[in-house]
């Protein structure tokens, strides 16, 4: 077998998500598999090139996982001929001018999201991407995780008839900083540092919204920051100037409806920290990031309003757990690999940075239809 070698600038990944995901469970975890088999008798070995701001938190997670490649000069590092791929998971901000760099060298590009801190941006983005003739791609892992594919199953199945709804609750409790660490970086609840849970996870739900039932059609959304105020990484308090929950109801082509909750200051009170249930004419499921559960019309048990009378069924019981007929593993890891694929073997590949740009769309849409109270439709992009 021959092993070739990727060379890939992996910048942001002093950030929790880039570290976490990105470069330990999905590159990393491609090196300890012994690389990826494109089937063609080629084995492709990830050789990550760590790129950030701060040479030494590099430096020490070179030398945690052995690897030899760190810079903070982005400039010279896409200018290496030997690098193939430009991966992004910095701060929003900073995103949109990097990518342009790494598009401009010729980089093949897969980056976070979103792309862009505004439409405009991401479609730019896009068509650059396309002019250079580069392969790129967006992380959008939701649909690559165990519960998610499970309920794709069913959907694909005709499972549900014809779905009716959606409802999503996504969130759990960050804290403020002041008495226990928050969860998540401060610039997250600042506007002005591209923060906010619209800009967060509204991209997401677009991709899943699109990807299992259909295109988003018009938004209603209500943007709130229900903590004002927060403490830093260093301990300061920070005016929160960023939405730190959102309540959004999307339409759906084909006339489904979806209504998905997502907060930073809700304690979580289900089984997993986002969970979807569809309702369909014929049937129902409520799926999370691993486990999927479903009810057929046939087992549908008929429940009676009495608020006099004790309730005798237990309902979750009488849902059926969905077997994981495919395995589970890490979702970014298995974008990763079709990522590398593409790359490397032209598979096709239909997450690229045209989607990524409709969510961006999504959210800024999102925020003027809860700035300005009413509902916004959601035109469809091309380039």
């Amino acid at each position: 077998m021959t092993r070739r070698t990727v060379r890939i600038a992996m910048n942001g990944v002093t950030g929790r998500m880039g570290y976490r995901q990105h470069l330990v469970r999905s590159v990393l975890a491609l090196r300890e598999q012994g690389g990826l088999d494109l089937g063609d008798g080629t084995l492709l070995w990830p050789e990550p090139v760590l790129v950030g701001r701060r040479e030494d938190a590099l430096r020490e997670i070179a030398g945690r996982h052995g690897l030899a490649h760190v810079s903070t000069d982005l400039d010279a590092v896409l200018a290496d001929p030997a690098v193939d791929v430009y991966f992004d998971s910095q701060v929003t901000s900073a995103r949109e001018a990097s990518i342009r760099k790494a598009i401009a060298a010729g980089k093949h590009v897969y980056t976070e999201k979103p792309t862009a801190t505004g439409l405009d941006g991401a479609l730019e983005l896009a068509r650059l991407a396309r002019r250079k003739g580069i392969r790129h791609g967006v992380v959008q892992d939701k649909i690559f995780l165990p519960g998610l594919r499970k309920l794709k199953r069913l959907v694909d199945g005709g499972f549900f008839g014809r779905v009716l709804s959606v409802r999503g609750e996504f969130g759990y409790w960050v804290f403020e900083g002041d008495r226990q660490p928050a969860q998540r970086p401060s610039w997250n609840y600042r506007a002005e540092d591209g923060g906010g849970i619209v800009v967060d996870m509204f991209p997401h739900w677009e991709y899943v919204l699109h990807e299992l039932f259909g295109r988003v059609v018009s938004v209603q959304a209500l943007a709130t920051t229900h903590i004002p105020r927060r403490w830093d990484e260093h301990g300061r308090p920070y005016g929160a100037t960023a939405d730190d929950a959102a309540y959004g109801i999307f339409e759906l082509d084909g006339g489904a409806v979806a209504q998905i909750n997502s907060s930073w200051t809700v304690r979580v009170h289900r089984d997993e920290l986002v969970e979807f249930q569809v309702d369909g004419t014929e049937g129902s499921a409520v799926a999370g990031l691993r486990h999927c559960r479903a009810q057929h019309l046939s087992a549908t048990p008929r429940p009676v309003w009495d608020p006099d009378v004790p309730a005798t069924e237990v309902f979750r019981d009488q849902w059926r757990e969905v077997p994981d007929d495919t395995g589970s593993g890490n979702g970014f890891k298995a974008q990763w690999e079709l990522f590398l694929r593409h790359v490397h073997a032209g598979t096709p590949y239909r997450w690229d940075l045209l989607a990524g740009a409709r969510g961006v769309q999504l959210a800024e849409l999102g925020l003027r239809s809860s700035a300005e109270g009413r509902r916004v439709d959601v035109p469809e992009i091309v380039l």
